[in-house]
């Protein structure tokens, strides 16, 4: 299976906006999803399947003056379990390395273990919590940070998590075409046969 991450574009909002149902009940409106694709403070990401266009996984990532602030990082229910969630962590930590900022943040519900422990294999620490946080159900966000996004550590971390999602995926015979900076410059990994 060939697999394109890459910057959304309008022609998928209907998608988004369903597969945002899927996952999260209804965290954000057409209207909201719009605004995000016309901010230019605003990258959202999506893993497509080539031959189909099938959305697996998208992200959004804002530029708020030097933090990326992570807001959405969504799975297909049906694509969980693959690596999808980790490779758009890492292409939305890569779009924040692009935009030239500083660090991330992003809010998470305290009893998601499985996307807490995502996080921190990202280095993402607890900052803080916000009570009461999420409107269905009451519950609270923790607040991670990730700093150091300009150095070296950093990228290698990303290099070195990007090596491994490629050989994940070329293992399960997908072959994976990244398309992220603005210069519409690619890269093409897990060569699978």
């Amino acid at each position: 299976m060939h697999l394109s991450l890459e910057h959304l574009t309008t022609d998928f909002l209907p998608e988004i906006v369903a597969l945002d149902r899927a996952c999260f009940g209804k965290l954000w409106s057409t209207e909201q999803y719009q605004r995000e694709f016309d901010s230019p403070n605003s990258d959202i990401l999506t893993l497509l399947r080539v031959d189909s266009r099938e959305i697996l996984a998208y992200g959004c990532v804002w530029e708020i003056v030097d933090e990326a602030h992570i807001t959405i990082v969504a799975v297909h229910p049906a694509q969980r379990q693959q690596g999808f969630g980790k490779l758009m962590l890492w292409g939305l930590l890569q779009a924040a390395i692009i935009r030239q900022l500083a660090r991330a943040t992003l809010e998470v519900r305290a009893t998601n273990t499985t996307a807490i422990q995502l996080y921190e294999q990202f280095g993402f620490e607890t900052a803080g919590r916000r009570k009461k946080y999420y409107a269905d159900t009451g519950e609270d966000a923790l607040i991670l940070w990730k700093g150091g996004l300009r150095n070296s550590t950093c990228h290698k971390q990303l290099t070195a998590v990007r090596q491994n999602l490629y050989q994940k995926f070329q293992q399960q015979s997908f072959d994976l075409i990244v398309s992220l900076d603005t210069a519409g410059n690619t890269e093409i990994g897990s060569a699978a046969s």
